[in-house]
């Protein structure tokens, strides 16, 4: 498990201070605001201190083109836990896209991975939502990995001690679950 202090720390003096962007612990619900008048940088903040979150907030970071980096919250949508089956798809398939750079950064830093489909109120298919993020990590690989991703992928890499992630590293198992690189 990567210490989460060390994350902050890492982003925050590297990519941070490149974009002016300052990786935060925060509370229960994650959120994005850029910088405005009372603040002269962009704070993306986590939910509980969790590694998992920094993660998957730094995730839609490097997936926010500049437009979107000047928005709050970059301008998305989001439907809190509770979502019907129709809400579940829409959802799955806008989360496919950050939930796969999350996934490519988790290899670059060696913090295990699930896909989180964020929702207790109905049965999911958890295997299905896997294949359509691997689905996504192929193409980013296919087409090329987008420029911030890869640079966070390099410095997490480098900082934890890992090497830098290729397509073989991204594989499920038989039973669909994700192939952590240590499964026996």
């Amino acid at each position: 498990m990567v210490d989460v202090d060390k994350l902050m720390a890492v982003f925050n003096a590297t990519l941070g201070v490149e974009h002016d962007t300052r990786l935060v612990r925060g509370t229960d619900e994650p959120l994005y605001l850029p910088a405005d008048q009372h603040c002269p940088f962009h704070r993306i903040y986590f939910a509980h201190g969790f590694t998992a979150s920094a993660l998957h907030e730094l995730a839609h970071w490097c997936q926010a083109g500049p437009k979107r980096r000047t928005q709050l919250d970059y301008g998305y949508w989001y439907h809190p836990d509770g979502r019907d089956a129709k809400q579940q798809a829409e959802f799955e398939q806008v989360e496919a896209k950050p939930q796969a750079l999350e996934w490519m950064l988790c290899r670059a830093c060696g913090q295990p991975f699930d896909v989180s489909v964020d929702n207790l109120a109905i049965d999911v298919d958890r295997a299905a939502f896997r294949r359509a993020v691997l689905a996504e990590v192929q193409g980013y690989f296919e087409r090329g990995v987008p420029v911030r991703t890869r640079a966070l992928m390099a410095v997490l890499a480098e900082h934890f001690d890992q090497p830098m992630p290729v397509m073989d590293d991204f594989q499920l198992r038989e039973d669909g679950r994700v192939y952590t690189g240590t499964d026996h």
